[in-house]
């Protein structure tokens, strides 16, 4: 049984995750705040040294830890999401992890959107791929493109195997709402579906380092699945 770190696992995401993990792997948690029920280790994720002693032992880490509003202060950006990241990659380094997660976001390349979701709304089935050039649309999706970045210099030059997983809409009702032209719901991944990825990004032993689409099989959805389907055996349910 493999021990996986999961970094903002008192979040939306980490919430869910730790639920549909935790019989299949050994789970460490980092959280902001104490969960109830649950052992927990509450540090801020720029501080090196307790990262470091976090990461021992661990197989894979899977950092989901950020600042998630679209429209957060740079400030804010920089300390969490950029600095935060590359302590959690670092420290990974040091304490001899093997592999690194890292939840990034369709906003690393949310500057197609309207064009696309355009496209899809026309019923032209146009996708966007893992290969296609960054274009964020914010200082958070400038920060996801930083860790995708991140993530491809730790592969080749430090050792770790990274997978990087642009996220598309993960909400708390579990539900595709809305009108499926707009991007919202084309971008909605299901609870299940993101557990799926992971765990299967988990097993991917082989992959030194890719960039997924995390969405389920939406209405006009204008995200690539292939990649995922090819590379992980992904195969959403919903």
């Amino acid at each position: 049984m493999k021990t996986v770190l999961i970094t903002g696992a008192d979040g939306l995401i980490g919430s869910r995750l730790r639920e549909a993990l935790k019989e299949i792997y050994r789970l460490k948690l980092i959280t902001a705040e104490p969960i109830e029920g649950e052992t927990t280790i509450q540090t801020d994720i720029t501080a090196m040294d307790k990262m470091v002693q976090a990461c021992q032992g661990v197989d894979s880490v899977v950092h989901l830890a950020a600042s998630p509003a679209v429209d957060t202060p740079w400030e804010e950006i920089l300390h969490n999401n950029i600095i935060g990241t590359y302590t959690v990659f670092e420290a990974a380094k040091r304490a001899g992890v093997q592999q690194v997660i890292f939840a990034s976001s369709n906003h690393a390349v949310g500057s197609y959107e309207d064009e696309y979701v355009n496209k899809a709304a026309a019923g032209q089935r146009e996708l966007l791929n893992h290969l296609i050039l960054m274009r964020p649309d914010s200082y958070y999706g400038v920060s996801k493109v930083f860790g995708e970045a991140m993530g491809a210099y730790y592969a080749d030059h430090q050792g770790l195997r990274v997978i990087c997983i642009r996220i598309g809409w993960i909400n708390p009702d579990n539900e595709p709402k809305g009108d499926p032209t707009k991007p919202s719901p084309a971008m909605w991944m299901s609870h299940e579906d993101f557990a799926q990825m992971v765990q299967k990004s988990i097993e991917a032993d082989k992959v030194r380092f890719d960039i997924f689409y995390g969405v389920s099989d939406n209405q006009n959805r204008f995200f690539d699945l292939e990649h995922a389907k090819e590379v992980l055996g992904f195969a959403p349910h919903d």
